[in-house]
């Protein structure tokens, strides 16, 4: 190409970050601006993965370093579809790339789970991550939880809430979610899994993390340890199955101790039912049998367990965007390679689609890597035939924001919010101390 290629990427969460770093590292001469609904970047990775998971939080070294390159530009407290629209952002770029992932809870249809006190994961997880945008206080009034799900993001739920708040205050956690995490009565959690051990979809190193507390005694109940021949082919030819039923196995039989929080794991038990009138009194499951393929059916016997809350975590769901196309069954953006689809199953000129938007909730954040190659090499493909922006100044879309009044973060004012969070840390001892609120976020990145 003979111009300067100018490319806007709305979230940047890890694949819209990667789908820069990508672009960046490729022939092509092009200029990146992404946008952010959030005054901080990162996404998920800020606010969604559990605030006592270092190693994975470590991931944020790579991304910022992506930031940090010349040709790249953050535009944070930026929402598209209020502040900017696809039209605003085709005057300014030649290309946009859709990668706002996936941040609500995916829906689940049994009789009470909409009672006062059964709650879907995501809302937690902004919660104790101190999401900007979601409420101070957390109701953390019971004895006894019920977490529906075996994926990461149960095991990580499950293991906030039995975990207790001094041990997570080494941590980033903001002040309300300590104070709040503190005053919580919890003794047991329950995380109930409809299929057997073998089709678990947490990671071994998920499942060992739970049994790192001091104060929580791991039970895995040895009824739910079942295998047919289709769990027994996946244990011989997946090594993280294999582990993972390995660990099961051995926790399933060891003595229990008696530490004061006890966290249980349930398997073959399907929850069909959230008991209670006015608020969550229990939850009914039904025992599962291995159908020989991997599937269950229920066998017809029901237990009812005493919980005073039911914490959902079937899945994420990602979120309609004004002017794009979505297929609301699947929850993503309809796409060939990338290239985003009109109604007509047309590719929309220079539109493209990155991440859990793009291809579900699936998948750790290392795949979305591969995911934000397809759709740059896509780009790459296209971008000689790309119709230019009619205003690619890179000062255009400034003048654009600063006349609606956007209090929009730059990357200088992102550093200035990171350095204030690991100030606000240092003088506890911690790492970093988050910053909550959305004004107090935009004040300090604006100095």
């Amino acid at each position: 190409m003979s111009r300067t290629l100018r490319v806007a990427i709305v979230g940047a969460g890890p694949a819209g970050v990667y789908a820069a770093d990508i672009l960046t590292k490729s022939d092509v001469d092009a200029q990146i601006d992404l946008f952010e609904k959030l005054p901080a970047p990162y996404g998920l990775v800020r606010y969604g993965v559990a605030p006592d998971h270092p190693r994975i939080k470590g991931i944020v070294g790579a991304l910022q370093k992506v930031l940090d390159r010349p040709s790249v530009r953050f535009f944070g407290n930026v929402e598209y579809g209020v502040d900017i629209k696809l039209d605003d952002l085709r005057q300014f770029y030649d290309a946009v790339i859709f990668s706002t992932g996936a941040a609500t809870d995916r829906a689940m249809d049994i009789p009470g789970i909409d009672l006062p006190g059964s709650h879907g994961a995501a809302d937690f997880v902004s919660w104790y991550d101190g999401h900007p945008d979601v409420p101070r206080t957390w109701p953390l009034e019971a004895t006894s939880v019920a977490v529906l799900g075996v994926g990461n993001v149960a095991l990580d739920v499950a293991r906030i809430l039995a975990k207790t708040a001094d041990e997570l205050l080494v941590t980033e956690i903001p002040a309300n979610v300590y104070e709040g995490l503190k005053s919580s009565p919890v003794t047991d959690v329950h995380v109930f899994g409809r299929r057997g051990p073998a089709q678990a979809k947490f990671t071994p190193l998920e499942l060992r993390e739970l049994d790192h507390s001091p104060n929580v005694e791991v039970i895995v109940h040895a009824e739910g340890i079942e295998f047919d021949e289709a769990s027994m082919h996946a244990i011989r030819t997946n090594k993280q199955v294999e582990m993972i039923v390995k660990t099961l196995q051995e926790w399933a039989i060891r003595d229990v101790g008696t530490r004061t929080r006890r966290l249980h794991l349930h398997f073959l038990e399907a929850p069909v039912e959230v008991l209670g009138s006015s608020c969550v009194t229990g939850l009914r499951t039904e025992t599962q049998e291995l159908t020989g393929d991997g599937n269950v059916r229920g066998t017809g016997v029901f237990t009812d367990w005493d919980v005073q809350a039911v914490y959902r975590a079937v899945g994420y769901l990602s979120t309609h965007l004004a002017d794009i196309p979505f297929d609301h069954v699947a929850g993503t953006i309809p796409h060939l390679a990338g290239r985003v689809l009109d109604l007509d199953e047309v590719p929309m000129p220079g539109v493209y689609t990155t991440g859990w938007i793009k291809r579900g909730p699936i998948g750790l954040i290392g795949h979305t890597k591969g995911d934000a190659l397809e759709t740059i090499t896509s780009l790459l493909e296209d971008a000689a035939a790309l119709p230019p922006a009619t205003s690619p100044s890179p000062a255009s879309v400034v003048e654009f924001l600063t006349q609606r009044g956007v209090p929009f973060v730059t990357n200088e004012g992102w550093s200035r919010l990171d350095s204030h969070e690991i100030a606000l840390g240092a003088a506890h001892g911690r790492e970093r101390v988050k910053v909550v609120s959305r004004e107090e976020m935009t004040s300090v990145s604006n100095g």
